[in-house]
């Protein structure tokens, strides 16, 4: 019987390492609200919302921001855009990365890299496994 209670995950690595993809998330430093159809963002300076700079998002602004609750990469994000509205790719994709260098300067959005999670699941190995599972 196998007893092995976790398994080392694993990575795909070519030559040049892991695939790193660029996500992009919601800065914590920041609390936001949907009020009456609007997105409000509050940025937080010392534990003390910052009133005085309060931002708004439309409609798209506030779809692509409800897609951030997790990391997401630039893809992801314009087919979400392109989905919620049937608009061309290149329309979502003028949106969206529109939307994320005003979020990206006011501080509101971060770039991270992560692992790919396709490079990930190509290995079949990332997942835990239980004592006995099998």
């Amino acid at each position: 019987m196998d007893t092995t209670l976790l398994r080392k995950t694993e990575f795909a690595v070519d030559q040049s390492g892991p695939q790193l993809e660029q996500v992009y998330v919601r800065s914590l430093a920041v609390v936001s609200r949907r009020v009456a159809g609007e997105t409000l963002i509050v940025p937080v300076r010392g534990k003390v919302g910052d009133l005085a700079s309060i931002y708004s998002f439309n409609q798209t602004g506030s779809l692509i921001w409800q897609s951030m609750e997790s990391p997401r990469t630039l893809a992801e994000l314009i087919n979400a855009v392109q989905q919620e509205y049937a608009v061309g790719y290149e329309q979502a994709e003028q949106d969206v990365k529109q939307f994320l260098e005003d979020t990206l300067s006011a501080g509101l959005v971060e770039l991270r890299e992560q692992v790919s999670m396709a490079a990930m699941n190509a290995t079949g190995h990332g997942e835990l496994q239980s004592a006995g599972s099998r």
